[in-house]
């Protein structure tokens, strides 16, 4: 069979430890056998990282811009073990949270249904999207310990050097303290993609946050999401049929539990980090999860929602068979080969990435799967696969289905 032409490459960023074994697994068995594969390679692992002092994550960052579509295998955030263990010249900031700034993207998340594994809230029947703001808050907050009685304030000073200053606590004894902060710009990023990602996909879009009580920091959100709206986006949402509406935080947990999903969930930066990980392990997995970076100008970057299977690898090295679920690692090759059909106008590359999801879906619910699924599935008669059986499983599944 004549394998499928591709004319643009896809970025494909390479990772590490026991996603790095399958990602070369999946390629082999699930990908080269069928497509004319072009991609342009960066390798991310922390070595290579450290290497080129991390400039392979800036190039491959820079790259996607150009191509317009990436792949990203799961990669290491070094803490101070890491940096021991792999003998490095710093501590290697996150790589995605590097593609993100470069990207200006929204992290879209959501989860892999497949029969046998039924959510843990009964009333969700479809997938719940996650849109995670990724700048700013918390995580790039500057903190103090307050060692005793004294005056904390926020002080702006404007670039003529005079001052606005808010008084933030009058101490009385020792505290903590922490200053977090937003722009404009990103949240309009955010918000940009978010409303095209809704259009793009017909579903449904929420925003929550607290602007009752942040009446200032909360309140800038949601002005700028339902000034985007109301000026650029309405008309588009009125005639694709999908709404939008902001509610509280509060409100949304209770609107979400209730729902039977199939919406998307717009959430500031730490709100969406909590709510993506009750998401995916109330619908089941982090390995059953999509994960795709969206920019406002439309450039596409898919990955795994989940880390390097750390103990996995390690018994991987000591020649120990391994049960390792690849199913979002794979769905990132998927998503990516299907953006790229559809800019590029290859009706079989969007083909061969929809079978091939199928067919991984069909192996989970003949009843052959991985063990961290045959722990929560309801199917009987389970066969638990090891790490590359599975992925040859879901080859023969594939070319069952479409005679390849």
């Amino acid at each position: 069979m004549d394998k499928i032409e591709m004319t643009t490459p896809l970025v494909e960023m390479d990772g590490d430890e026991m996603t790095r074994i399958l990602w070369k697994m999946i390629k082999d068995e699930l990908l080269l056998p069928f497509i004319d594969l072009k991609t342009e390679y960066y390798d991310l692992g922390l070595k290579h990282r450290n290497d080129t002092d991390d400039r392979v994550t800036v190039d491959s960052a820079e790259a996607t811009k150009k191509y317009g579509v990436a792949v990203k295998c799961a990669t290491i955030t070094p803490n101070a073990a890491r940096v021991k263990e792999y003998d490095l010249k710093e501590m290697w900031k996150s790589p995605n949270g590097t593609i993100r700034a470069i990207l200006d993207g929204t992290v879209f998340r959501a989860p892999i249904l497949v029969k046998g594994i039924d959510p843990n809230v009964k009333t969700w029947k479809k997938p719940i999207t996650i849109a995670r703001h990724a700048y700013g808050d918390v995580y790039k907050a500057a903190e103090m310990k307050i060692p005793g009685a004294g005056k904390v304030e926020l002080v702006y000073t404007k670039p003529d050097g005079t001052e606005e200053r808010e008084l933030i606590h009058e101490f009385k004894g020792p505290g903590v303290i922490q200053g977090q902060h937003n722009i404009n710009a990103s949240i309009e990023s955010f918000a940009h993609s978010c409303f095209k990602y809704a259009l793009d996909t017909k579903q449904d879009l929420w925003f929550s946050s607290k602007d009752t009580i942040s009446k200032k920091y909360d309140h800038t959100f949601k002005d700028i999401f339902q000034d985007l709206y109301d000026n650029e986006y309405k008309d588009a949402f009125e005639k694709a049929g999908i709404t939008y509406f902001y509610t509280l935080i509060d409100d949304a947990v209770a609107r979400v539990m209730k729902s039977e999903g199939g919406f998307i969930w717009a959430c500031k930066n730490y709100d969406g980090d909590v709510m993506s990980d009750m998401i995916s392990s109330a619908f089941g997995s982090l390995a059953m999860m999509t994960s795709v970076l969206v920019s406002p100008s439309g450039v596409y970057e898919y990955e795994a929602a989940h880390g390097t299977v750390q103990r996995h690898y390690y018994k991987h090295l000591n020649g120990e068979d391994t049960s390792t679920n690849s199913v979002a690692t794979i769905f990132a090759w998927t998503g990516a080969l299907r953006k790229r059909g559809e800019l590029d106008k290859l009706s079989k590359l969007m083909e061969f990435a929809d079978n091939m999801e199928k067919a991984c879906i069909s192996t989970i619910e003949k009843g052959k799967m991985t063990k961290d699924l045959a722990l929560i599935t309801e199917l009987s008669d389970v066969k638990v696969l090891n790490s590359e059986d599975f992925i040859k499983a879901i080859r023969a599944e594939y070319e069952e289905m479409t005679g390849a």
